[in-house]
């Protein structure tokens, strides 16, 4: 009998967090893509979150590393670069104070192949390149490391052509930071 208390306040705590999650959904409805990559890169409003300050130029750079298990999926980490700008320009951020540079290495390698060298390796389209063109097309530069195109077997003409290839991700990675590039591991 002396439980029911306990159990009341229970019930009202949970009833609450439904109500909390109902709202939540009221006031972000689901992810948005664009206005700098469409139907890619999708984010969430957060109103009134911490932010970049407007009229700062911003340099930053991806470490991509990872690849998807499929040869077929895109590749995340690269996605998540047209993320960065979409939320940040969404969010009142110019895409001209955003510079955004990519290194791909180890697993993530293998996009950057161009497509017909993908389709022969792994016999279906390389599902990153439209997203590579997208996001050179938006300023981003990308780069490939020398190390592990090599361990690949990826011959230069293979490579993408909006890729520049470097010594080794090492590299890019020490000489962008200290050009003043934030690192996004």
């Amino acid at each position: 009998m002396k439980l029911t208390p306990i159990i009341l306040l229970v019930a009202g705590l949970l009833g609450s967090q439904a109500q909390a999650a109902d709202a939540d959904e009221v006031t972000n409805p689901g992810p948005k893509t664009g206005p700098v990559i469409a139907n890619i890169g999708p984010y969430y409003d957060i109103p009134g979150g911490y932010n970049l300050q407007k009229g700062v130029h911003y340099r930053a750079v991806m470490d991509v590393s990872d690849g998807p298990e499929s040869t077929a999926d895109l590749n995340r980490g690269i996605e998540s670069a047209a993320r960065y700008l979409n939320m940040h320009a969404a969010a009142g951020i110019s895409p001209g104070d955003m510079e955004l540079a990519l290194v791909l290495h180890g697993g993530a390698a293998k996009a950057a192949l161009n497509n017909a060298s993908y389709r022969q390796r792994y016999q279906s389209d390389n599902p990153n390149e439209a997203l590579l063109t997208a996001l050179t097309d938006a300023g981003v530069k990308i780069y490939l490391c020398g190390q592990s195109a090599s361990f690949g077997g990826f011959a230069a003409d293979e490579i993408h052509p909006s890729i520049t290839m470097a010594l080794s991700a090492m590299t890019v990675l020490t000489r962008l930071q200290v050009e003043g590039w934030a690192l996004l591991p």
